[in-house]
């Protein structure tokens, strides 16, 4: 499947992949350098390819604190909420944002990947008076991130985007067009999302473009990907899945268990008490070479773990990753071995993110 940017991408020079089942720019002048002016200046990224399920009726707040494990009660009219969605053994759906217009009206923000699964699992659970609505297909999402982020956007919308804070978000005309504008983020940096009609997702991006007057440059998935992962933002399919739960991904501040009867809850409630037998952690590698997802974590010369996610990171200059590890050996500075192309390379723990949020 294609993007509404396509022909954008192609246009600009980016290697396209299938990502998903959807063709995708992983880079266009290349992903350090993509990474790097997404830290000091502002890159713009197609995320048309997420996934959004529209909630509305008098009872939407109930249906998506049923399927949700974070409370979405807390939260005010124009704020959004990270959340995992779990199976009833506590493993993982997906994570997704909820977009809070009303109590009436909510929008969920699902991983590319996972929309048929996601649509089939929350339409299976419904309940009457919350009505689903998947427009994934005829909605587009427009990512800018980075420290000039604000600036370059602001001169293309017509509302004042200092007002808007972190996980909030507002209606607002962008480059004309009727739009959802966020500030989330998936890199570390300050920025927006900004969701509009599939048809004025080129508008948009050639209107942001133009405003960023060279110091904006696109990124593709390769630049995401380092970006999130030295924010060690978790990644579906790799750093949590249906085999993993959020107590163990270390985002148990997302779950929360006094809220009652979301689907889940007794085996996470059985989990926190008992506590988890294994952590996702963050390590450096100490001696050269790159973990991969999927690489065993050795402890004591018996292998004990996983890498779910690694890469070099450009803004530290030094090999990072995440992997499962016993609880017992989750302490920052403690020692490990990753085994990289068959030969044990040494690696620490360290506290996470690896980058701090600026």
């Amino acid at each position: 499947m294609k993007t509404p940017l396509y022909g954008r991408h192609v246009a600009l020079g980016a290697r396209m992949i299938d990502f998903g089942g959807w063709l995708m720019p992983v880079q266009y002048s290349g992903v350090v350098e993509e990474h790097n002016a997404v830290r000091t200046a502002a890159g713009i990224f197609d995320v048309s390819h997420m996934g959004e399920f529209q909630v509305t009726g008098p009872r939407s707040e109930e249906f998506i604190n049923k399927i949700v494990t974070n409370d979405v009660g807390r939260i005010t009219d124009g704020q959004c909420q990270y959340t995992p969605m779990c199976y009833e053994n506590g493993t993982v759906v997906d994570d997704l944002i909820v977009y809070k217009y009303d109590r009436k009206n909510y929008m969920l923000v699902v991983n590319a990947g996972n929309i048929g699964k996601d649509w089939e699992w929350i339409t299976t659970h419904g309940i009457d008076g919350a009505e689903l609505k998947n427009v994934s297909d005829e909605t587009a999402e427009v990512a800018v991130q980075g420290p000039k982020a604000e600036e370059i956007l602001q001169r293309v919308t017509d509302a004042n985007l200092l007002g808007v804070r972190k996980f909030r978000f507002i209606r607002a005309k962008v480059a004309g067009c009727d739009a959802v504008v966020s500030r989330t983020g998936y890199t570390g940096e300050d920025g927006f999302e900004v969701y509009v009609d599939a048809g004025k997702a080129p508008q948009v991006w050639d209107s942001v473009m133009k405003s960023g007057d060279g110091t904006l440059k696109p990124a593709g998935l390769g630049a995401r990907d380092t970006l999130r992962l030295e924010a060690a933002m978790m990644l579906y399919g790799n750093d949590i899945d249906d085999t993993t739960t959020p107590l163990e991904a270390g985002i148990g501040w997302t779950v929360k268990l006094e809220k009652r009867n979301f689907i889940g809850r007794t085996a996470l409630m059985e989990q926190a008490e008992a506590g988890v037998e294994r952590k996702l952690v963050g390590f450096n590698m100490a001696e050269p070479g790159i973990a991969r997802h999927g690489y065993d974590v050795v402890i004591d010369e018996e292998k004990a773990g996983k890498v779910t996610s690694g890469t070099y990171s450009p803004t530290l200059k030094r090999a990072i990753g995440l992997a499962y590890v016993p609880a017992g050996h989750s302490t920052p500075g403690t020692d490990l071995d990753i085994l990289i192309r068959g030969k044990p390379a040494k690696a620490t723990v360290v506290p996470t993110p690896f980058v701090q949020k600026r």
